[in-house]
């Protein structure tokens, strides 16, 4: 079963292999893992991809959040979210086959980013399957050169009003209701 697991850890040296350590130990393969700075300059946001059976997981999330260096982690299985992979991809294509291939871009919401006289090189972000569909599509006119940054993810805003609610009603803070309560944001398609 895929996993997509994120964690808030320090930003200190040593933290990434500690984190990597601990899936390799047990014997999982890391499809994914994106490490980039946060709002706080001292965190870093960790998103790791990966599958397995849910005792295993279950284990390697109370572990991780064992670590010294990681201040919350949390597994999107069963939640909102939304998960975003960037991928730049170098097309073989002449002028005669060239506006093929920027249509075909095109229906995907990618964008041409570099012309070459026998070269395309394309950008596009969305999820996996997305970015693995464009791949296939593009394939029989040759990819030359494929880079993809990882699969990044976070809880979307609803899931993490549901999340704070019932972090305070578990912390013992009693529910208030409100007439005046602020109308809730209408998310746009993912």
């Amino acid at each position: 079963m895929r996993h997509v697991i994120s964690a808030l850890v320090m930003n200190e040296p040593g933290v990434l292999a500690s984190v990597a350590g601990l899936f390799s130990a047990r014997g999982f393969n890391i499809d994914s893992l994106v490490v980039g700075r946060t709002e706080n300059p001292e965190l870093s946001r960790m998103t790791v991809v990966c599958n397995g059976d849910e005792n295993t997981l279950e284990q390697i999330r109370k572990q991780l959040a064992k670590l010294v260096p990681v201040a919350k982690v949390r597994d999107f299985k069963g939640a909102a979210y939304v998960e975003r992979d960037l991928c730049l991809v170098t097309v073989s294509v002449g002028p005669e086959q060239r506006s093929e291939v920027i249509e075909i871009v095109t229906l995907f919401r990618g964008r041409v980013v570099d012309v070459a006289k026998s070269s395309l090189m394309v950008e596009i972000a969305g999820t996996e399957e997305k970015i693995e569909a464009l791949v296939e599509l593009l394939k029989p006119y040759g990819i030359k050169e494929l880079a993809r940054t990882g699969v990044i993810a976070m809880a979307r805003g609803t899931q993490q009003a549901k999340e704070e609610a019932a972090e305070k009603q578990a912390a013992g803070g009693k529910r208030k209701r409100s007439l005046n309560a602020p109308a809730q944001a209408a998310l746009p398609p993912s």
